[in-house]
Order: structure tokens, then C-alpha cells, then sequence
């Protein structure tokens, strides 16, 4: 960022010489004066369009996550085991939570240290100073299992879901598993209140939208949801669809991200259906990386892998 500012800096000042020396300005001078333009252009990375500019997701497909390594990897990135960390149980169905939530006593054994559940049902809370002032100091959230909908009614477009957006733009992390993965993308898929197997209901399609342009589902395999994403992408053909299975997550940095855990992830695209069977989907293995800008499988090197997505 200093070089390119430098290099600003260095270009308004040739600018100015340029045009005090009018038309005695030799071709060579404009010359460098384009260069330095094209230099200057390129010198910025681009801006990420599908996930987060700063930070950190870290989205989980449900079920046990023992010796996946996946909650160490959550207080990894947020800055260790003293790390502040919010825990969020609200889309499941208890009044209150306390430290014997298992949630809780998860992110313990892992060895977190700095823990704090926030917990409200009250959206006139949520949306308070004194409810919010805990997140003013997290460097992470989670958002514990449940139901969707449970999420959005307590904190969509209120000064909390402010406040978690601002944990990613402080370089932090955000993660969750099942209901607090589908949680995280733009369009938000089973959040019908009258049951988790409608994807598609009018009044609970909009998450809180980490990842841009895309649904999540999860438990994937082991509830045999599979086929579930592909209406969703067929309506809505300029989402990204992302399984993940139970005991899987994704980690997301920027506009790619890695799959680690125990199991797959699936990718819908109705833009690159597979050549030789016109499948919406196809598998990622733990370990595997794709890129969401291009929606691509990636290579060990971080390179487009060739063949991708078919193989």
C-alpha cells in the first residue's frame, strides 16, 4: 500500500512538470507519464467480490467436529487462546444458555480461554448499546446450530449484526456450524419457520451475507441433501451454491477459500455445469481449494487447477 502511494505521489508530481514544460514536453516524458499510469492502476489488488475484504469465515457443515481440528483452527485465526470470543446460541431453541452449553464447554476443551455467550431473542435489545458493547472487543463470533430463522428475527439489520460485520473489518473471524454456516451467505436457504426442508421461503431468504452471491447448506452427505442446492441455483442462477458436509468446513480468506475436516464440500454452479454429465455439482475433498470470483478448483500452488471444475 506505501509503495502505491508512493508511486501516487510520484506520478501528480510528474504531471505537474509535464505541464509546465507545455508544448516543449518531449514525447518521452509523456511516455513515462503512461507507464507510470499503468503502473500506478495496477499497483492496488483488487477489491474481493464474493467474500470478505478483511478477516476471516470459518463455515461448518454440522455434526461432531472432535478431532477435525476445525474449532482450532477458528481460535487459530482469532488471534489464540486468550482471544476474545463471542459465542452466539440463538438459533437454538433454549431461553438462556450458560457455560454448560456444550458449545461452550467445545471452544474450553479446545482451549479457549476468553469466552462470552450473547444471547437475545429481543430484537429492541439487539439493538442497543449496552447488548452490543461486548462485540466492541471480540476478535471472533460464532453462531451455534439450530434453526435460521431464529437468527434473522433477533438480529438482521439491527445494531448487532452491525457489530459482528465490523469483528470481520477489524481483521477478525467469523464462524458457525449448521444453522450459523447458512447463516453467512447472502441468500439464505431452510429458513422457513415451518420446517428446515423448505430452501426456499419468501419471507427468509436474505443472510447476513459474508459470502456474497451465495446459498450454504450443510449436513450434506449424512442427511442425504445432496440434490437439495439444485433448484435453488436453477432459480436464482447467479448464486454460487456451497454444500458442506457434517464434520467439514470451509475457510474462507478473501475470494478463496480451503476445505479441512473429515469430509466434502459440494459446489452448484449452473454457470459451469459438468461437461460430460451436465451435473450443477461436483465434490471438493478436505485439503482442496477453489476460488469464489472465478468459481474455480484451484491447485495445490493456489494456481487454476486444469481441468476445473470436471477434472
Amino acid at each position: 500500500m506505501e509503495l502505491a502511494v508512493a508511486r501516487r505521489i510520484r506520478l501528480v508530481v510528474g504531471v505537474f512538470r509535464i505541464r509546465a514544460m507545455g508544448r516543449h514536453a518531449t514525447r518521452s516524458c509523456l511516455v513515462w507519464l503512461f507507464l507510470n499510469l499503468v503502473v500506478s492502476v495496477s499497483a492496488d489488488p483488487p477489491a474481493t467480490q464474493v467474500g470478505p475484504a478483511k478477516g476471516a469465515l470459518v463455515v461448518v457443515g454440522g455434526g461432531r467436529l472432535t478431532g477435525t481440528r476445525i474449532v482450532e483452527r477458528f481460535i487459530e485465526l482469532a488471534g489464540g487462546a486468550t482471544a476474545r470470543i463471542a459465542l452466539v446460541p440463538t438459533a437454538g431453541t433454549a431461553r438462556s444458555y450458560s457455560t454448560s452449553w456444550p458449545v461452550w464447554r467445545m471452544f474450553r476443551d479446545a482451549g479457549a480461554t476468553n469466552l462470552v455467550i450473547l444471547h437475545t431473542r429481543d430484537r429492541r435489545e439487539a439493538d442497543s448499546e449496552s447488548f452490543v458493547a461486548p462485540l466492541m472487543t471480540v476478535k471472533g463470533v460464532w453462531f451455534g446450530g439450530g434453526r435460521q430463522w431464529r437468527l434473522v428475527d433477533s438480529y438482521l439489520d439491527t445494531r448487532t449484526e452491525r457489530a459482528f460485520r465490523a469483528v470481520l473489518e477489524r481483521g477478525g473471524v467469523i464462524g458457525g456450524s449448521s444453522a450459523g454456516a447458512t447463516i453467512q451467505g447472502e441468500y439464505l436457504v431452510r429458513g422457513a419457520r415451518e420446517s428446515n426442508r423448505i430452501m426456499m421461503a419468501p419471507d427468509y431468504e436474505e443472510g447476513f451475507g459474508y459470502l456474497k452471491r451465495c446459498a450454504i447448506d450443510q449436513h450434506l452427505i449424512a442427511r442425504k441433501r445432496e440434490d437439495d442446492l439444485v433448484d435453488v441455483v436453477r432459480t436464482h442462477p447467479e448464486l454460487l451454491g456451497i454444500g458442506i458436509d457434517e464434520g467439514t468446513a470451509i475457510v474462507v480468506r478473501g475470494d478463496r477459500f480451503e476445505v479441512i475436516g473429515k469430509s466434502k464440500v459440494a459446489i452448484y454452479d449452473p454457470l459451469r455445469p459438468k461437461p460430460d454429465s451436465g451435473s450443477m455439482y461436483y465434490f471438493l475433498d478436505s485439503g482442496e481449494r477453489f476460488d469464489l470470483r472465478s468459481r474455480v478448483r484451484l491447485a495445490a500452488t493456489g494456481h487454476v487447477k486444469e481441468g476445473a471444475p470436471d477434472e
